[in-house]
């Protein structure tokens, strides 16, 4: 089960420079839409001089959302090539945004292209490419009689505990790499009493 994908670890930057041209690039690590508008508000902000602000973006391990922007450049020269450097590279969750203080002279579709796409290059070579797993979480409720025997399953399967409520009627919400979670969810749900609230959550 594939169960692992590749993104950056922090913010990197870099440039290129073509006839006066520059291109400065920025790559950041994003988890949804919301984080991307953010970023693409400030940058407007601070280089409202720019004369174009072009992006592209990669979200989730399956890598289904994504969108790539011109930003009033010719139809595929900027936005296109810094979302190929993102699949060349196999990264997600990231945002990469080239910022082109025009320079006076024309650089033609190719030119564009081979800028955007240096530019983008730049950023991601100035970063460090981290593997993370896909987890799964899974919530469940059981009777307090029976802690010792989920607390032993936590303990051999080591998940991470995402919260723990212990009463009469004991809690908790656990969080797993999903190639492990189908042996933690049988293992569970061999324990007496034990109940999971939402049977979706162990699809």
């Amino acid at each position: 089960m594939e169960d692992t994908y590749h993104t950056i670890a922090g913010k990197s930057e870099g440039i290129y420079k073509e006839k006066s041209s520059k291109f400065l690039s920025f790559a950041f690590p994003v988890k949804n839409t919301e984080e991307v508008k953010r970023i693409l508000e400030q940058f407007r902000k601070e280089y409202y001089d720019a004369r174009h602000i072009c992006y592209a973006y990669m979200l989730g391990h399956e890598k289904k959302d994504f969108r790539a922007n011109d930003d009033g450049e010719p139809s595929g020269t900027a936005g296109k090539p810094i979302l190929g450097q993102i699949n060349s590279h196999d990264l997600t969750d990231i945002l990469i945004l080239v910022v082109r203080y025009f320079g006076g002279i024309k650089l033609g579709t190719s030119g564009l292209i081979i800028a955007y796409k240096t530019a983008a290059a730049d950023a991601i070579s100035n970063n460090t490419i981290v593997e993370r797993t896909v987890d799964k979480e899974i919530s469940f409720s059981f009777e307090y009689p029976f802690m010792n025997d989920v607390m032993r399953i936590v303990k051999e399967e080591n998940p991470e505990i995402i919260s723990q409520d212990f009463d009469m009627d004991c809690r908790m919400v656990l969080r797993i790499r999903k190639s492990e979670f189908p042996k933690l969810v049988h293992r569970l749900s061999k324990v007496e009493s034990l109940v999971f609230p939402d049977q979706a959550e162990i699809c």
